[in-house]
């Protein structure tokens, strides 16, 4: 048996831990109550210059409207590949949001952003209705939204 190979597995699971740190973020929002129709919303990240990296999560079940949340959807390029498993039903006005997300470690203080698009059937679509830098220091801090989002927070 060629002894390198166990050596190489004992360094391969010690190493991983370090690639791999990842926590999980509780991101809340509280809609507005606003006149009309529940809100689609996209969560997502980008970097410190607003390019998009990848979905959070996204509120709102029917694909064909996604193309409302302007941003994100020209991020994404609405591959389902960035949402599938990362969306559910839309937000009714008034109401809240509350999803847990694994966001690696090394995006925290490094200038990414999380950022929040909009929509309500028959009204405004809102690209970055939400913009809040991924800081430590801004976790459980509210962040007003512009039009349907009430507030922002996320936490650790």
């Amino acid at each position: 048996m060629d002894i390198r190979l166990p050596r190489l597995a004992l360094v391969a699971v010690l190493a991983l831990p370090v690639l791999a740190h990842a926590r999980p973020v509780v991101l809340s929002t509280q809609l507005a109550a606003y006149k009309g129709n529940g809100a689609y919303l996209a969560l997502y990240l980008t970097d410190g210059n607003g390019k998009y990296q990848r979905t959070l999560w996204v509120a709102g079940k029917k694909a064909k409207y996604f193309k409302h949340l302007p941003d994100w959807a020209r991020g994404s390029g609405l591959q389902p590949a960035a949402y599938d498993g990362l969306s559910g039903a839309s937000v009714t006005r008034g109401g809240a949001l509350k999803v847990t997300v694994d966001i690696a470690d090394e995006l925290i203080d490094a200038g990414y952003q999380i950022r929040i698009d909009s929509a309500v059937e028959d009204k405004r679509d809102n690209r970055a209705e939400v913009i809040v830098p991924l800081t430590a220091a801004g976790a459980g801090k509210p962040v007003a939204g512009k039009v349907y989002v009430e507030s922002f927070t996320y936490s650790f």
